[in-house]
């Protein structure tokens, strides 16, 4: 299913095996590397996990997977001329070894407990 664009919360959910355990899920789709529009305010960002997937409409899709608090710490603060402020998540802060396919990151399907 689509997400909807602007729509504020997550996009995707990952459960556990027995569905006691549900982790929200803020998925950010490209059609190549670029930078990441996170709006004008990282009070607004509300998922703890979020997934950047680069080439998303080709075979062979390159995901990120980053907590909140890494996407809220290496957020980019742009400024126009009228003085509306934006946020941007760069590639170089998202496009790391570390975050690369790293779907460890939220834990085990039959784990007793996904991480939040």
């Amino acid at each position: 299913m689509p997400t909807v664009r602007h729509a504020r919360g997550a996009d995707l959910y990952a459960a556990s095996d027995d569905e006691r355990r549900v982790i929200p899920i803020q998925s950010k789709a490209l059609s190549k590397r670029a930078p990441v529009p996170l709006g004008g305010s990282l009070d607004r960002l509300c998922s703890q996990w979020w997934v950047i997937t680069i080439n998303a409409n080709t075979a062979a899709p390159t995901c990120y997977v980053l907590t909140l608090d890494e996407v809220k710490a290496a957020a980019h603060r742009g400024e126009n001329a009228a003085g509306t402020v934006s946020y941007w998540l760069q590639p170089k802060a998202y496009a790391l070894e570390h975050f690369h396919e790293a779907w460890e990151r939220l834990g085990s399907p039959s784990a007793d407990v996904l991480r939040a």
